[in-house]
């Protein structure tokens, strides 16, 4: 079928749509659509299953499942990030449309759609509902522990560091992160946390050898739960920390003295935030404290996802605005000591993130295959552009549960 499309047509339209593209575009034919600047990079089409995809699903999705799958590369993923920062397309009338499409046809070869990359998730059921918030989280995390340790500092941590109190290399800024939401939280020895959202259990195994604490550590990531549990143990921190599977609805009866979560509140949505802070404040004894730590969304109106995250990054993952996680965290009848926002060190995070991934390549295409691979290398890029361009912003809230019988002010 390769053989019967012919991309010729298509690429004279684009040439017409796009007057000033700083940007080619490559066929398997050997077919090129030249850039209008001396810069910028090259997208090379590999087959036209490629257009089928884009036919099929016009907009990010299309061309997001002909790049995961394959079909659709780029020489530059930073220079091509960067073009998505400084350039946008033309707006096109109903006529330009139509005629792209119409080209379009014979550069897909007039073939059946080619299927969806395996990886890609579209959850069902409720959403937000803790059996699909479970499958939306592992489907994110349940790739290997070993890939995630390609990339991430020797802690495991999978939240933003922070390179601004003086750190200079990952490790340093992680450990300058976990001690600062310690600091915040002003762990005292003996108390009980509850880390919500654990991960693989860095601030958990801080928080008890560094501030004798005791932690219990709860996520829905079996495979993170297992190695979380391996590392408290060769920690010597057995007595101390538990790590469990567990929904954070799914607690009751305890009681902590302070909470951390830190990176779990994106995964709550803005159907879930009230009971979750709720449920929060109901685990805090009178006088505890709550450390909450999460990207939010900057600009009203936005949407909360793109249409690539949602299938392929973070399954029904919805970046709050921080003036509703506040209320929020006001309707659970806590009260708001401190924001802080951390933008310039996500940015730093994520690019060591990038590079350390972009050194292990082949290591992370055997452990986690090809598709996933090349989604991982475009979410932390587009990530690091979401904090420059300030699409989003990342802020930990402290708050506490009032003392009982606290006077009321007058």
């Amino acid at each position: 079928m390769v053989g019967l499309a012919t991309p010729g047509p298509l690429c004279r339209e684009l040439a017409q749509a796009l007057p000033e593209r700083p940007f080619a575009i490559e066929f398997w034919d050997g077919t090129r659509l030249e850039p209008t600047s001396d810069s910028g990079p090259t997208f090379r089409v590999r087959g036209p299953g490629a257009v089928t995809h884009l036919l099929r699903a016009p907009g990010q999705l299309g061309i997001g499942r002909a790049y995961v799958s394959g079909l659709l590369e780029v020489d530059d993923l930073d220079a091509a990030m960067a073009l998505l920062e400084g350039w946008s397309a033309p707006a096109l009338d109903a006529r330009a449309r139509l005629r792209l499409a119409l080209a379009a046809l014979p550069a897909s070869g007039l073939r059946l759609p080619p299927a969806v990359p395996e990886i890609e998730l579209r959850p069902r059921g409720r959403r937000h509902s803790r059996e699909r918030d479970r499958r939306a989280v592992r489907h994110h995390y349940d790739v290997s522990n070993e890939f995630f340790a390609l990339f991430l500092d020797e802690s495991m941590t999978y939240s933003c560091a922070v390179f601004s109190r003086g750190a200079q290399t990952l490790e340093q800024a992680q450990e300058a992160k976990l001690e600062l939401v310690a600091s915040k939280l002003g762990l005292r020895a003996g108390e009980r946390v509850l880390d919500v959202g654990c991960g693989w259990g860095s601030f958990a195994i801080h928080a008890a050898a560094r501030h004798g604490v005791r932690v219990l550590g709860i996520t829905l990531s079996e495979p993170q739960a297992r190695l979380a549990r391996e590392r408290v143990a060769d920690a010597g921190l057995g007595e101390q920390v538990e790590i469990r599977v567990a929904d954070y609805r799914e607690l009751s009866g305890d009681r902590f003295d302070a909470i951390a979560s830190i990176g779990m509140v994106e995964h709550v949505g803005s159907v879930q935030i009230d009971e979750y802070a709720a449920r929060l404040g109901e685990l805090l004894v009178p006088g505890g404290r709550l450390l909450n730590h999460g990207i939010a969304r900057l600009r009203v109106g936005d949407p909360e996802a793109g249409p690539f995250s949602e299938r392929y990054v973070f399954p029904d993952a919805a970046p709050l605005h921080l003036s509703r996680v506040l209320t929020a965290i006001e309707r659970a009848g806590l009260i708001t000591q401190h924001v802080e926002g951390l933008p310039g060190d996500y940015i730093k995070t994520l690019e060591h993130w990038a590079e350390r991934l972009d050194g292990r390549l082949d290591d992370a295409v055997r452990l986690a295959g090809a598709e996933r691979v090349r989604v991982w290398r475009l979410y932390l890029r587009a990530a690091r552009n979401g904090f420059r361009v300030g699409f989003t912003g990342i802020y930990q809230v402290l708050a506490h549960r009032p003392q009982a019988g606290a006077p009321a002010p007058f």
